[in-house]
């Protein structure tokens, strides 16, 4: 049988371990990449350390979209889905257009990597606005 307020708690909780586990990721990734510069005077074990830790927290990030996922609504779940399909598409598309340009000299300046995270986050959040646009 169908609990809805049990299904209202779930979501919530899986919103808040998501943030959570977000605001983790970002922390470690700071961590990471101002660390050695800021911390301990570019030494290469605290850094290793420091990208090691940013993996596994991006591995319980995902697994914390996972079931963020689950507790959705089929509609919502779609729309995510979706989105997320349409930010994998572009980074492919986009990474290996860039590697292969790159490869073949056809790109004179250096990309700052910073910005195909950027990108993917926006292709992410343009897709779910569309999503909510086209399933109301």
């Amino acid at each position: 049988m169908y609990d809805e307020t049990t299904s209202y708690r779930d979501q919530n909780r899986a919103t808040v371990h998501l943030a959570l586990w977000t605001l983790a990721w970002l922390a470690t990734v700071a961590l990471a990449r101002f660390g050695p510069e800021l911390l301990w005077d570019e030494r290469a074990l605290p850094s290793w350390i420091a990208v090691g830790v940013n993996a596994l927290v991006c591995i319980a990030w995902v697994v914390a979209i996972a079931r963020f996922l689950r507790t959705q609504d089929d509609l919502w779940r779609k729309i995510s889905l979706d989105a997320l399909v349409a930010t994998l598409g572009v980074g492919w598309v986009v990474g290996f257009g860039f590697l292969v340009a790159d490869g073949a000299g056809l790109i004179a300046a250096d990309l700052n990597i910073g910005l195909f995270p950027a990108l993917l986050g926006i292709v992410y959040l343009v897709a779910v606005g569309i999503g909510w646009i086209r399933y109301p």
